[in-house]
């Protein structure tokens, strides 16, 4: 049972992350907004909650691994990671600059990092590899993966889909982050999938939903997910693109927008009233 403390920790953690994202994409640069803040909760609860993970446990053989298999959402990780002291709040700031340790997608040059990742559809199939190795090893660590719902059309997730099931891998659990919005539109409107619970499942997965921005719900389906013995597991996240960010909710243009000075202020606006009532 969640008490009602930790679950305002990780409430405001979620909202950290996403002042942590605000700074790092700033004004008058393009930064994945959008996508990003649609992970906030997920990322709090797994990286702050869930997971066999922390700053001291970068090279432990058994930590949990996390593979962002939508690696242009890589900001929301970073500001975990960062919150995680992974690395100095310094690098926040030279977010994709020549001489910053953090770029525009994930690379293992970076503390925390598991996989380079950005080219689309191939975060399950690392996660896979890790997974198996990780058994042979008899490890208890756990692999979690987050793809994307636009990421859905690559063939490569369906292939190890199929893989995972078919080796019984119950040690690797993955999101969905069904926010219903890419690149250039409604997921629906760019490259329909209907009925991904029923297709994930027919590809041999136990598959949950969940609120993608309620802690409990998300605490709920990773318990349950670690439960199943014999098949791997997938969340569903119900989430909406931009999540509390008024202008950018369920808006493709701030899949990668530019922050004026005048919507920058917005955001923190929108930011600090979360902040009023978690309090």
């Amino acid at each position: 049972m969640l008490s009602a403390e930790k679950k305002k920790e990780l409430e405001s953690m979620a909202l950290k992350l996403r002042y942590d994202l605000l700074e790092m994409i700033g004004i008058g640069t393009a930064g994945h907004l959008g996508g990003s803040s649609s992970l906030a909760e997920t990322l709090a609860v797994l990286y702050f909650h869930q997971m066999h993970f922390g700053a001291a446990l970068l090279k432990d053989p058994d930590r949990d691994r996390l593979v962002l298999s939508k690696g242009h959402a890589a900001l929301i990780q970073y500001a975990a990671l960062c919150e995680a002291g992974c690395f100095p709040r310094e690098e926040l700031k030279r977010v994709k600059t020549l001489d910053g340790l953090l770029q525009g997608h994930p690379d293992l040059s970076i503390p925390g990092i598991e996989a380079v990742t950005g080219s689309l559809g191939q975060g399950l199939s690392i996660s896979l590899g890790m997974a198996l190795a990780l058994r042979l090893d008899k490890s208890p660590a756990r692999v979690y993966t987050v793809m994307g719902d636009g990421e859905q059309s690559e063939g490569q997730i369906w292939e190890a889909a199929m893989a995972a099931a078919n080796f019984k891998v119950d040690n690797l659990t993955a999101f969905l982050d069904w926010n219903k919005v890419q690149a250039t539109g409604p997921t629906q409107d760019v490259f329909n999938i209907p009925n991904l619970a029923e297709k994930w499942a027919g590809f041999g997965w136990h598959v949950l939903m969940a609120d993608g921005h309620n802690i409990e719900a998300i605490i709920e389906g990773i318990e349950k997910a670690a439960a199943v013995k014999g098949k791997p597991a997938v969340i569903l996240l119900d989430t909406i693109k931009g999540k509390y960010f008024s202008f950018a909710e369920g808006n493709a243009a701030y899949h990668n927008g530019i922050l004026t000075e005048e919507v920058y202020a917005q955001a923190l606006n929108d930011l600090d009233a979360v902040k009023a009532w978690i309090r």
